[in-house]
């Protein structure tokens, strides 16, 4: 369902200190607009729930969190400060972006060294003819490849079984290598950061007990 316009938005995100107005120009340089660390992606922030709560708590990493609605970005910009706030921290490592992911490549290079990304219950576009759509086809995967690090790695959850089954095909068709490979994540006993933060979709799926799928696949590096 599309998320009613709010006029509050925009002005709110460009008075952030933390929006990024031309996702463009940063091109190459996204590493320069942090202080150094590590640089993990999450690709349809949504509301912001998952960006807010794993950014509060790993201040030592630096998160670009990119949607292509400026509506619900303003959204996730407000749950990023509350969250921010009781944390009794800045938002220092956090950047918001409004593009479309589709075009991915035209705001990151390979000189930009993405150390993770994040797809979290993204759209399973579930007709064939749609299936290129997905943020996890090869189509897309190829584009991340060209500013991923070797060994970096893709964090991917969904409750929809027929695109968790098909990622996991994508992922081994473009040199990655299903480091975990989960059918019912809650139940997985993992220790990672991945159980610790969950979106406001993971929260609502698992109170209706829908099992989440997740995938951890790491990039093995660019075919020679």
């Amino acid at each position: 369902m599309r998320m009613r316009h709010k006029k509050w938005s925009m002005p709110e995100l460009l008075g952030s200190g933390y929006y990024v107005e031309e996702p463009e120009a940063l091109r190459g340089k996204w590493k320069e607009a942090f202080a150094p660390s590590q640089l993990h992606l999450e690709l349809g922030c949504g509301k912001g729930v998952f960006t807010a709560a794993i950014a509060a708590s790993h201040p030592e990493i630096n998160y670009l969190a990119i949607d292509i609605s400026p509506d619900v970005l303003g959204v996730a910009k407000r749950n990023i400060d509350k969250e921010m706030e009781a944390a009794g921290r800045r938002p220092e490592n956090i950047l918001l972006a409004i593009y479309d992911i589709e075009r991915i490549d035209k705001i990151l290079a390979p000189g930009d060294q993405v150390d993770r990304i994040y797809i979290n219950f993204c759209n399973p576009w579930p007709k064939a003819k749609h299936h290129k759509r997905r943020l996890t086809h090869p189509r897309q995967l190829k584009l991340y490849q060209a500013f991923l690090k070797p060994g970096a790695s893709v964090y991917f959850k969904t409750d929809d079984d027929g695109l968790y089954l098909s990622s996991r095909g994508y992922f081994l068709s473009e040199n990655f290598e299903l480091e975990i490979d989960e059918k019912n994540l809650h139940q997985a006993g993992l220790s990672e950061d991945v159980c610790n933060f969950t979106t406001e979709h993971e929260l609502m799926f698992s109170r209706q007990g829908v099992p989440i799928k997740f995938l951890k696949a790491v990039f093995k590096g660019p075919c020679l």
